[in-house]
This record gives structure tokens, C-alpha cells and sequence, in this order.
């Protein structure tokens, strides 16, 4: 216990030292603000439809993770009724969750056409500037 106490005040001083000693020649050099410029997502829609899409792919990869594992399970399941039935249960599992992550997309694209509109940015290009109502 005593050796863990002496490394932690030591990790301490020394991680207080070079925090020190960064601040010092931080202060002294001069930083220009990074002009970031324009963002990938120039609207709302184009950032929610992107974020949907991220989602979806990590939902998708997940799903197939799911499905290796339990199949992993049931190959070394060796005969064992319990492992195997686990295994089958996880892969049940991951196809449910697929068919369920594919129709909620399906669903939200689906309402999104049916209310006329062409994609995700024509839904939020509709919406107006909450500051300056009469521009669009």
C-alpha cells in the first residue's frame, strides 16, 4: 500500500510540474483563432439526415456483432443443449433487432415522402428563422 501511496505522489508532482511548465510557454506564445469556416452540415436537415445515417450504421454494425458472437457461442457450444439454445436465442435476438432497425428507417423515411417531401433538408428547409421570421 505504501508503494501505491509513493507512486500516486509522484505521478501527482510530476504531472503538476509539466502542467506547470505548459502554462508558462502557453502564456507566452501568441494563438490565432482557428477560422473553421463552414461545417460539413450546412442546414439542419443535412446534419439530421447525416446523424441518421451514422446511427443506422452503427446500429447495422452492432447487429452484426451480435450475430457473429452468437454464432461464435454456438459453434463452441460442444453439444451443450444450454449454450446452444443461448447461442440460437442471441441470433433471434440480432435478427429482431435488424428487421426493427431497418423498419424505423423505413417508417421515418416513409412518413417523411408521404408528407411531401423529398428528403430531410426539404423538411427543414421549410422552417423559418426563429430571430428573423420574415426571411427563409
Amino acid at each position: 500500500m505504501k508503494s501505491l501511496k509513493k507512486l500516486a505522489l509522484a505521478t501527482g508532482s510530476a504531472m503538476t510540474g509539466l502542467i506547470a511548465s505548459v502554462s508558462s510557454v502557453a502564456a507566452e506564445v501568441d494563438i490565432e483563432p482557428i477560422n473553421a469556416g463552414r461545417g460539413y452540415a450546412e442546414n439542419f436537415g443535412t446534419m439530421f439526415s447525416s446523424m441518421l445515417n451514422v446511427v443506422m450504421l452503427v446500429a447495422a454494425l452492432l447487429v452484426f456483432a451480435y450475430m457473429i458472437w452468437g454464432g461464435i457461442e454456438w459453434i463452441t457450444s460442444g453439444g451443450d443443449k444450454g449454450k446452444a439454445e443461448s447461442a440460437r436465442n442471441k441470433l433471434t435476438a440480432a435478427i429482431i433487432g435488424l428487421v426493427i432497425v431497418a423498419a424505423s428507417y423505413a417508417v421515418v423515411t416513409l412518413v417523411v415522402q408521404f408528407l411531401g417531401f423529398g428528403s430531410f433538408n426539404d423538411v427543414f428547409d421549410n422552417v423559418g428563422d426563429i430571430n428573423n421570421p420574415g426571411a427563409r
